[in-house]
């Protein structure tokens, strides 16, 4: 427990250093660009096909679970939707982004811990943890909602796809099914979700690669405990946003 509270009180004396106003904004403004493309655009191409067959999969397990007769058709497109909406492209993607952004992270920094060059930034006077972390916490969360629409946008195509030739599911059910009942509040939902998680994921997996000690197996045990410990507190979150927002 007291080494609970101890990384816990860290962690908090980190971001408060880390939330300082930049020392220079066009460097700041470079480096969240630099930020943005190393872990969200880079990101796009493997949020489309993990999207794409899960909406797939979930539109054939609807199929298959609601084999019916008394039970419309139309439920599964349905069902495809809320699914991919509430639950799929906020947290399973953030928990995927965990392992790829999270451990990129932490192991950039932790090299840059061993290697003495956040010493030598000390040195200068420069804020390190301000300098380096908050351009990666303010790139990922700017970018977070794009990977977001895009996900549910291509996993409801993959149900589509997936109902030819799918026994029970036909194109035009599908579509009724996606259309029918829209709530748009779920649509906020999941972005203000997919928010809380990106900032989550790039400050926790920044903590442990900012106090890496030792050598090149202490940056590998960095980047194992910030995606474990990122991916816990996004399922702790995901909970806590889940009872007060629905």
């Amino acid at each position: 427990m007291g080494k609970l509270l101890f990384h816990i009180g860290r962690y908090f004396v980190l971001m408060k250093r880390v939330f300082s106003r930049p020392e220079r904004w066009r460097v700041f403004l470079r480096n969240t660009v630099r930020a943005i493309d190393s872990m969200g655009v880079s990101s796009i191409a493997i949020v489309l096909i993990i999207s794409f067959f899960m909406g797939a999969v979930c539109a054939i397990q609807m199929a298959y679970n609601l084999q019916n007769p008394i039970i419309p058709r139309y439920l599964i497109g349905y069902g495809t939707r809320e699914t991919l909406l509430l639950e799929f492209s906020s947290t399973i993607v953030a928990l995927i982004l965990a392992g790829k952004v999270g451990s990129n992270i932490a192991s950039e920094l932790g090299t840059m811990r061993v290697t003495e060059q956040v010493d030598a930034l000390e040195m200068m006077g420069v804020n390190s943890a301000s300098y380096l972390i908050l351009p990666k916490i303010v790139g990922f969360v700017f970018f977070i909602p794009v990977l977001t629409i895009f996900s549910m946008a291509i996993g409801i195509l993959g149900g589509y796809v997936a109902s030819f030739g799918t026994k029970g599911l036909t194109p035009h059910d599908y579509v009724v099914g996606i259309t029918s009942m829209f709530q748009p509040f779920y649509v906020t939902y999941s972005l203000v979700k997919s928010l809380v998680f990106a900032y989550i994921i790039a400050s926790v997996s920044s903590y442990y690669g900012y106090y890496t000690n030792g050598g090149a197996l202490d940056v590998g045990r960095s980047s194992t405990h910030a995606v474990v410990y990122s991916s816990i507190v996004v399922l702790l979150f995901n909970l806590i946003l889940t009872k007060l927002m629905l």
